[in-house]
């Protein structure tokens, strides 16, 4: 009787291990599914960001609805390799080539979550420009926009000057320093978000929130009285309610992917 009893205990051991092997199975290849979902390769939306309501501005294979700021076409120094957005370095800073410069996306946005991967170059300086204006009174688009610095932090000077660390990586450039600085060094993918919500504005890198502030509050206007702005632009705290998203040519080797924005 008790060997009976022994063998029923170890029948019925075996039988609850196999139910739950093929639940934690079961529940495995869920996981990896969501996983997959939630990974989706770059320059494609999961079918959660089709119906949440995501756009993307960059399918990897063209430039349509992109053009040069200031220029009915687009850039020569920029390109479409690799599924990025890639803007040729000139090695001449600021100054660009002739068949530089930076470029803008065709429609304007005001509320927003934008999301984007950015790749600099060694030495490299680029940026995401938001909000911004395009006029003949203006060469740059940063002359009308707020800018989310995009730097190696390891090698170009910019990373040294400003204020606590504001031109760096992230950064509300030249006003607010992103905190923590988590960017990831020149040749790797870092993943960032923009949102822009009713003069709220967050900067997100990696993952993390470094930044927020505030438009058109008198805090904004005295932190902009203390930045290098007012002596290039005296209007340059008027940020306008919408604008457009710029990407910059400053002379350096800079790749982009993965635009893809959300209107709020």
């Amino acid at each position: 009787m008790k060997t009976l009893k022994k063998l029923n205990l170890i029948l019925f051991l075996a039988l609850a291990g196999l139910v739950i092997g093929c639940s934690q199975g079961k529940k495995n290849e869920q996981s990896s599914e969501e996983a997959a979902e939630e990974t989706a390769a770059p320059n494609t939306l999961t079918e959660k960001e089709k119906a949440d309501g995501w756009k993307l501005l960059f399918d990897g294979e063209s430039a349509d609805g992109w053009h040069g700021y200031g220029k009915e076409t687009f850039p020569a120094a920029w390109e479409v390799a690799d599924g990025t957005l890639h803007i040729q370095g000139s090695g001449r800073g600021e100054a660009g080539a002739e068949e530089g410069g930076d470029i803008i996306y065709d429609e304007k946005f005001g509320n927003f979550h934008l999301k984007l991967d950015w790749k600099i170059s060694e030495g490299g300086n680029s940026g995401i420009l938001y909000l911004g204006q395009e006029s003949p009174e203006y060469d740059f688009i940063w002359k009308t926009a707020p800018e989310m610095q995009v730097l190696d932090n390891e090698r170009h000077p910019d990373a040294m000057l400003g204020k606590e660390g504001n031109r760096q990586a992230g950064s509300l450039y030249d006003l607010i320093p992103a905190d923590p600085q988590n960017a990831k060094p020149a040749g790797e993918w870092n993943s960032v978000e923009l949102i822009v919500y009713k003069g709220t504005v967050v900067h997100k890198q990696n993952g993390e929130t470094v930044l927020e502030y505030h438009l058109w509050t008198p805090e904004w206007n005295e932190l902009v009285a203390g930045s290098k702005f007012p002596e290039l632009n005296e209007n340059w705290a008027n940020v306008a309610k919408e604008g457009f998203i710029g990407l910059q040519d400053h002379g350096d080797d800079a790749w982009f992917r993965n635009i893809k924005i959300k209107t709020l």
